[in-house]
């Protein structure tokens, strides 16, 4: 695998979007959009309500600063005396309401002003008030900041050249925006969670076909296709393979793809059940043929006189013919397994199987160094003892045949850890076999001479006849192997935990 495709099949954190299930993608698409739309429609009411408060409250300056500048001038029948030509505070002017911000320059500073505040009173400007606002110049308007809050003021020459700076209270449209603000995000908060209840019950509806057909899809996944045939049941529901929806197009899709599916297994089925007729059948017919071979063979061999050459000739004639009366019988017997024929079940006593097929194997070979490792009682199976012995005969003959002269082989048995297995291994010291050939030993005719030697034909049936024998009493075989030791490991249910 290369480092790229490692990287595309490393699984997302769960915190990445990636990781997510495509339901709540949706829903916090959903809720994203929609919090960026109630953003921006709180921005656009939010700056709009400004302009149109301010927009009135400039207005409202514009007609208190006029009122204050054309109220200046001397005040009638004081044109002698100490106050002669000091013009009136501005505050006391008509119309002008609670609030009213007013403040009187000249040349040389400071001449008078103050707050008018609700009970008609002047209030009077701090030194740091009178210093922000001369600083502002005649025609401007601004926020300032003053002690008694925000204002919004102007400044303006009246008749005499003084200026003249009037200004009203921004407490008001400040309190407007901030209640805007808030029923703003109340309303958007209580429109999110409502659009993400409904939201999520409507993707959830939605999402309903497409759990169905990945509910098919994953009963699918784990049906036993070796039966050659797709149950009727393994099939999306024609209310979610509507190919007019877009969950209906994948749900009709995979309908077809089973159709597809299933037909080719009929046809895979079909064919190998041909082809287990005809092995069935070419080997009853060839067992008669190869009986006439062996029979004349050995009438030849009793009653007529041979030469050397010519008995050398008939000995091969008579081997060849056992051998392929021995492939004959592993066909049939294959034949019958793949039929699923039932064992004949008894209580063997595993232990004394081993016993007997160990000492028939080290009288078949006895250049090779036979052990045995047995458990102090004995170990019984429901089984058929024909086929159990079967499996020793061809473990013990398999290490026999691809192990050289004195190879060591240890049969062992012992109750599993868990009680309920028998576990029998045959292990061998020999060279080992091909770790490419390894996953291919239990299939039909595999052989590799090259991996074990050996000068002992053989047909590669032995270990596929072993694991299906296996297989049909419940049990499991498997393989371990590396130069100097090759092992296989049966396990057969014990007759406790058959009963």
């Amino acid at each position: 695998m290369s480092p790229s495709t490692r990287e595309e099949s490393r699984p997302s954190p769960a915190w990445h979007p990636a990781g997510w299930r495509l339901r709540t993608r949706l829903i916090v698409l959903l809720m994203l959009f929609l919090g960026l739309a109630c953003l921006a429609i709180g921005l656009v009411s939010y700056g709009a309500m400004n302009a149109t408060l301010k927009g009135q409250l400039h207005g409202q300056l514009s007609e208190a600063s006029h009122r204050a500048t054309s109220f200046s001038g001397t005040r009638p029948g004081q044109g002698t005396g100490a106050n002669a030509g000091t013009p009136p505070n501005p505050l006391n002017a008509p119309g002008q309401a609670a609030g009213t911000l007013n403040a009187r320059f000249s040349a040389q500073g400071f001449l008078s002003g103050g707050i008018l505040d609700s009970g008609g009173e002047i209030q009077n400007l701090t030194s740091e008030d009178q210093s922000t606002l001369r600083a502002i110049r005649p025609g401007e308007e601004k926020d300032v900041d003053l002690t008694s809050g925000d204002y919004l003021v102007v400044a303006e020459t009246d008749p005499s050249g003084q200026i003249v700076v009037t200004g009203l209270p921004l407490k008001g449209v400040h309190h407007t925006l901030k209640s805007l603000v808030a029923i703003m995000a109340g309303v958007s908060g209580t429109s999110l969670v409502l659009a993400g209840i409904m939201g999520s019950a409507a993707i959830r509806r939605t999402m309903k076909p497409l759990e169905r057909v990945s509910a098919v899809a994953t009963s699918v996944s784990r049906l036993d296709l070796e039966s050659g045939q797709l149950p009727a049941a393994s099939r999306v529901s024609p209310r979610d393979a509507r190919s007019d929806t877009e969950v209906g197009a994948v749900g009709h899709a995979f309908n077809q793809m089973l159709d597809n599916v299933g037909s080719a297994l009929t046809a895979r089925q079909k064919s190998e059940d041909h082809m287990r007729e005809f092995v069935g059948n070419a080997s009853h017919e060839l067992r008669t043929p190869l009986a006439s071979i062996r029979g004349y063979s050995d009438l030849l061999k009793w009653t007529e006189n041979f030469t050397d050459e010519g008995r050398t000739s008939l000995e091969r004639i008579d081997s060849q013919s056992q051998r392929m009366a021995a492939l004959v019988d592993d066909l049939l017997l294959l034949a019958r397994l793949d039929e699923g024929r039932e064992p004949a079940w008894e209580t063997v006593d595993l232990t004394e199987l081993v016993v007997e097929n160990v000492a028939d194997t080290q009288v078949a070979a006895p250049l090779h160094e036979w052990r045995l490792e047995l458990p102090a009682e004995p170990i019984t199976l429901r089984a058929d003892p024909r086929q159990v012995q079967q499996i020793l005969l061809n473990l013990l003959s398999n290490a026999r045949k691809h192990t050289e002269e004195g190879t060591r082989v240890t049969t062992a048995l012992s109750p599993s850890a868990n009680g309920h297995d028998a576990v029998l291994t045959v292990t061998d010291n020999g060279p080992g076999i091909d770790p490419n050939f390894q996953d291919k030993i239990f299939g039909r005719f595999a052989r590799a001479d090259q991996a074990r030697s050996g000068g002992e034909g053989t047909t590669g049936l032995g270990l596929a006849i072993v694991k299906a024998l296996v297989e049909a009493h419940g049990g499991t075989i498997g393989l371990t192997s590396r130069p100097g030791h090759t092992e296989f490991e049966v396990r057969l249910p014990l007759a406790s935990s058959v009963e």
